[in-house]
């Protein structure tokens, strides 16, 4: 069984959600109820590999002593860079190691949903180093961490938002609003898994031998819309199922493919993933080299931090060529868009024109689809 994916899945997730509605009509909290659905379906999930519950046990064990054993460090003795330094890397350790378990012909940390687990457990590192955490709640802690709805692709919440919803038991009109935006959440997201990923899907098979220009376009055009449906269509039932459990997990898409430049196409893209990158790693990375000097310029400054920030969430995919080109290629796209947006007159001139954002859509849309067909792996595929 696999999330979202197949009768056995649904047939046990209904149930489930049946007694959520239940409990929530009655005014009463789910948090309790949320954990044991969460641990619930982590065994039903994870119960025919035991090496992946294992794991996933001993990855939810080590974060935990991080959290908690840097909360108290951070409390008795303040911000430590090295202390904070190792210990983020600590954190980011097992996914390390999961990332580079294909070169070594060896499992090690390979469970379903450890890079969003691993965002979870960082940034509360991060913010604890912040100082806008101040306290862990093992129960909290663990609803958190392994909260069943957006464990194994996201979307990727905050703790600080998460908390809010924890603590919260909603009167019985505002929660059955929630169950009424979340079961239409799931249905669109059903629809666009089942129908249209598959459409798209099966228009892709019939495009992936061919090696002309024309097919190759046809290709990416399909594999991108086929990514697309696949992905929101799962993120849709995530966040309705966490919905109904009363969480109000954040939206992973907004319409990406009407965005008029790059940069409003990762606002718009995968956008808890996109803000994740932008909060702990751009933003990090720009007051670093303020700090050091590195750059002379806050255009120089910004054009760097957009090319590291995405080759890392291109070695985060993974570390095939396909996926760092994938990355790098955005990271140069953004550097170039400040670049013109800051620089160039014509753009201050005509940016709010209609036909100027026509073709501004245009040339974004040409551009994604080609990203896209670099993350495929077919680009490589055809130049060898």
């Amino acid at each position: 069984m696999s999330f979202y994916d197949g009768y056995i899945f649904f047939a046990c997730l209904i149930p489930i959600l049946i007694i959520a509605v239940i409990i929530g009509v009655l005014e009463k909290p789910l948090r309790f109820y949320s954990l044991f659905a969460s641990l619930l379906f982590i065994f039903l999930v994870f119960g025919k590999e035991p090496i992946q519950l294992i794991y996933l046990l001993a990855f939810y064990l080590l974060e935990l002593g991080i959290v908690k054993g840097y909360l108290f460090l951070r409390t008795k003795y303040g911000r430590k860079e090295k202390t904070y330094y190792f210990l983020v890397f600590l954190a980011i350790l097992p996914l390390i190691l999961c990332k580079i378990s294909p070169f070594l012909s060896v499992n090690i940390f390979g469970f379903l949903g450890i890079s969003y687990l691993t965002f979870r457990a960082v940034q509360m590192v991060i913010e604890i180093y912040d100082g806008v955490i101040t306290e862990v709640p093992i129960v909290e802690f663990t609803g958190f961490l392994l909260f069943f709805p957006s464990l194994s692709s996201g979307p990727i919440d905050r703790s600080r938002r998460f908390h809010e919803d924890w603590l919260t038991t909603y009167n019985r009109k505002d929660y059955l609003n929630l169950v009424g935006d979340g079961l239409f959440k799931i249905c669109l997201g059903l629809v666009y898994k089942i129908v249209l990923a598959a459409l798209f899907y099966k228009a892709m098979s019939h495009l992936e031998d061919g090696t002309t220009i024309p097919w190759l376009i046809g290709y990416a055009y399909t594999y991108g819309f086929y990514l697309f449906f696949d992905f929101a269509g799962y993120s849709l039932m995530a966040i309705g199922t966490a919905y109904i459990l009363g969480v109000k997990t954040p939206d992973n898409f907004n319409k990406p493919f009407i965005s008029i430049d790059i940069k409003d196409f990762w606002n718009r893209w995968h956008i808890t993933l996109s803000h994740w990158f932008r909060d702990f790693i751009f933003s990090r990375f720009i007051i670093k080299c303020v700090k050091k000097k590195w750059f002379n310029s806050r255009l120089q400054r910004a054009s760097a931090g957009f090319i590291v920030n995405m080759f890392i969430m291109g070695a985060w995919h993974g570390l095939d060529f396909s996926y760092l080109l994938y990355g790098l290629y955005h990271g140069v796209l953004l550097a170039l868009t400040e670049i013109y947006q800051k620089k160039s007159k014509f753009y201050k001139k005509n940016k709010d024109k209609k036909i100027y954002k026509i073709v501004s859509w245009f040339i974004t849309l040409q551009l994604v689809m080609f990203g896209f067909l670099i993350f495929s792996g077919r680009f490589l595929a055809v130049l060898k």
